[in-house]
């Protein structure tokens, strides 16, 4: 398998990925007027199959890194294995209900409010797990503090501009939170699947790429439960059904391939990067997506275009400590 063994070059890395990771949701809004998010996830989570087996059988198999996917494969344990599908599992149900908080309040919102709460929690779960991995404690934290601000200040934009909305704005807000709070601890799962010979803080024995296969298995047989369960209870519309998904053309279903072949790239990538990173600066930097999204939202589809007055100045003042946080966490590798 292929690895990153420099530090640099694992931070250009992260970078990319915290970019893939904020910007896969752009396929969401691009089928949303026709096409409601839970068919939309459908075709993502296909996407995240077709990367990760493509990934696996390529970065995952040349190069002079350790095992290759196929024997690794082969000498892998079942806790192991249980790790990378419990993570999968659990960042599963938190991307749904993320995609699901997106299609009420908007990209611009639902991103940094559950992505960002993702990310502070993320970071102490993965602290505690592998510990400081030479990052100056002081510093990260501090980071994590302008993320926690850099939230607050979303909300209350969001609560502008949903003045009148009340419904939709605490709905909106809920399941936001809900999201952030659940994809907080797939990350540290998948980490407790490796072997310490890749990351510190692993208790496994399997590299990287097959910890990616593994996340993703989890994901894929998860599915069908957690999204017809939304399908059949959903948070905005009528019900649906599995009939409803093969009314889709092709082009809509490819962009929620396109998706999921989004998000894995950055997965597969970032995972490259943490055996120099460490998962805790891993983590920190990759979920810095919500920066990304916020641009993507704010600045590409408008949904805050007719905000009422003093909106913009908490958006300049959340662009602000998020991108502080981000910067304040990457120098924390000392």
């Amino acid at each position: 398998m292929i690895l990153i063994h420099n530090f640099l070059p694992a931070l250009v890395f992260l970078f990319f990925s915290m970019i893939c990771w904020g910007s896969w949701s752009n396929t969401q809004k691009m089928t949303a007027k026709n096409w409601r998010f839970e068919l939309f996830y459908f075709d993502f989570v296909w996407g995240l199959l077709l990367t990760a087996l493509v990934a696996s059988f390529t970065l995952g198999s040349f190069g002079s890194d350790g095992r290759s996917f196929m024997e690794d494969i082969a000498q892998a344990d079942t806790t192991s294995i249980m790790y990378a599908v419990a993570g999968g599992i659990v960042w599963n149900l938190g991307t749904l209900l993320l995609v699901a908080a997106m299609a009420i309040a908007g990209m611009a919102v639902g991103f940094p409010i559950g992505g960002g709460l993702a990310w502070v929690l993320g970071i102490m779960v993965n602290f505690f797990i592998s510990g400081a991995q030479g990052n100056n404690t002081t510093i990260l934290f501090s980071g994590v503090a302008l993320i926690v601000a850099a939230i607050f200040f979303c909300m209350q934009a969001y609560k502008k501009l949903s003045a009148g909305k009340k419904g939709s704005t605490s709905k909106g807000l809920i399941i936001s939170l809900l999201a952030g709070v659940t994809i907080a601890f797939f990350y540290g799962l998948v980490v407790k699947s490796l072997d310490p010979a890749y990351v510190s803080g692993g208790s496994g024995n399997l590299t990287p790429f097959s910890g990616v296969f593994f996340f993703t298995i989890g994901a894929v047989i998860s599915t069908p439960i957690f999204n017809y369960f939304v399908m059949r209870h959903p948070v905005e519309g009528e019900k649906l059904t599995l009939k409803d998904y093969f009314k889709g053309d092709i082009k809509t279903h490819l962009t929620g391939v396109l998706g999921g072949i989004i998000w894995m790239t950055g997965m597969v990538i970032s995972f490259m990067a943490i055996p120099k990173a460490g998962p805790t600066i891993s983590y920190a930097l990759t979920n810095g997506a919500p920066v990304v999204a916020m641009f993507w939202g704010v600045f590409v589809w408008k949904e805050f275009k007719g905000a009422p007055k003093g909106t913009n100045g908490l958006l300049t003042a959340m662009f602000i400590l998020f991108i502080a946080g981000l910067v304040t966490i990457t120098l924390s590798k000392v």
